[in-house]
């Protein structure tokens, strides 16, 4: 039941960039179709499962007993590059169109702070390896959820009459500030 609920308050009540801030340039900068922002979320959702376990295993046994467990935010973005040019080199031999869509924003998730964020929360509150797997694969997968709606969304109002001082990036926080809203509508989830 405890993984559950890590599960759903992850994914939806406390989502890593509709609730928490995490992750933001990517979300807005690769979210203008539906497509190229599933294909980010998919690599996101890898990253940040992978971190998690990673993380987890060096943090609980090589960290801790060693009493290096105040390098943790080095250590864990050591795993987050290694892990991210992994799937560069996989999406650029297996997926070069996607690859050539996301641009800069693929190597930008070594530097996504959401991906950091999962690993460093999974370490605060002293998850096992399980509950860390869970809460870094249910937060990607609200990251995934959030930036496909976010696409959307966008693909919907592009040809709509918006006035000029809207266009461009503020119709897009706008429409990001009312997905929030809305997704805080599933905090009553955890009652």
């Amino acid at each position: 039941m405890n993984l559950i609920a890590i599960a759903i308050s992850s994914c939806l009540v406390s989502n890593v960039v509709l609730s928490q801030f995490l992750g933001i340039c990517s979300f807005i900068g690769v979210s203008t179709d539906i497509k190229t922002s599933a294909g980010m979320g998919g690599a996101v959702v890898f990253v940040i499962t992978m971190a998690s376990i990673v993380a987890s295993l060096i943090y609980d046994f090589v960290l801790i007993p060693f009493g290096l467990d105040y390098l943790k935010t080095i250590v864990f973005i050591l795993i987050i590059a290694a892990l991210v040019q992994i799937v560069e080199m996989f999406m650029h031999k297996c997926m070069p169109a996607l690859y050539n869509a996301l641009g800069i924003y693929l190597p930008l998730i070594t530097t996504n702070c959401a991906v950091l964020g999962v690993a460093i929360t999974n370490a605060q509150n002293s998850y096992n390896f399980a509950e860390s797997v869970v809460n870094g694969f249910a937060t990607a997968v609200g990251y995934l959820i959030a930036i496909v709606l976010l696409a959307g969304i966008r693909e919907q109002i592009v040809d709509n009459d918006i006035p000029h001082s809207f266009q461009g990036a503020p119709i897009v926080i706008v429409t990001a500030a009312i997905m929030s809203i809305a997704f805080f509508g599933f905090s009553g989830l955890m009652n």
